[in-house]
């Protein structure tokens, strides 16, 4: 029996191209379809960009005084870095912009450059982020062509491990814990600049928040029919 005001966890793996809130809606208009009401009590607990898939944890009810609790727990993703060019989102939200030499780049050079990234850092910010400028997103304000700057924030990096390279293509898949805060699109792009060149994400997906991974994520098409099968109650 799911008690909806008493609260509950409810793990969604979130699609491709759709905002945290886009998903957070399709659940909340569900919840509120089965039950007859119009509002709701839910929120979930860390933003995943539109291009980013994979882990989103919402919460219900009295779960939701516990989202900054859970926002501080680590977290685990996989990301797939394209060397050799930049966007000015850091993801392929946008074109490439500049293109920077590459062939010097190779596995080993990799991982040298990422142990630069591992423990206490400074990290910027992308500017096509939700970040607060003077009371609005750093993203309205790039989208305006304003020029924006944001400041450094500390952050902390558990480990960085490399899945696979293509050398070919100079492409690399890193595994990454870390805590609240971290830009996966910052590191990217800092990676790259470590390597003398430039990077951007093709593919990102978080796979683990704190003991929850992806493997207990519903899909929407998993969560309409395990909700279609239990019991619920506001």
């Amino acid at each position: 029996m799911l008690k909806i005001q008493e609260g509950e966890f409810i793990y969604i793996n979130k699609p491709y191209g759709m905002s945290s809130f886009g998903a957070l809606a399709h659940i909340r208009h569900a919840i509120s379809k089965r039950l007859g009401v119009k509002k709701i009590k839910i929120g979930h607990a860390g933003t995943l960009d539109p291009l980013a898939t994979g882990v989103l944890v919402l919460c219900t009810g009295k779960k939701t005084k516990l989202i900054e609790q859970l926002q501080r727990h680590t977290k685990e993703y996989v990301a797939t870095l394209q060397f050799g060019a930049s966007t000015a989102s850091f993801d392929r939200e946008h074109t490439v912009d500049h293109t920077y030499p590459k062939q010097h780049i190779t596995e080993d050079k990799v991982y040298d450059a990422t142990r630069l990234f591992v423990g206490d850092i400074l990290q910027v910010p992308p500017t096509y982020s939700a970040c607060n400028v003077n009371g609005k997103r750093a993203y309205e304000l790039s989208r305006q062509g304003k020029n924006v700057e944001l400041q450094p924030k500390q952050i902390h990096i558990d480990r960085i491990d490399i899945i696979e390279f293509d050398n070919d293509r100079k492409r690399a898949t890193l595994r990454i814990v870390c805590g609240k805060g971290t830009y996966i699109r910052s590191l990217a792009r800092d990676i790259g600049m470590a390597l003398g060149s430039g990077a951007y994400l093709t593919d990102l997906c978080r796979t683990r928040v704190g003991d929850v991974s992806i493997e207990e994520a519903m899909t929407f098409d998993e969560f309409h029919e395990w909700f279609g099968k239990i019991d619920v109650t506001l």
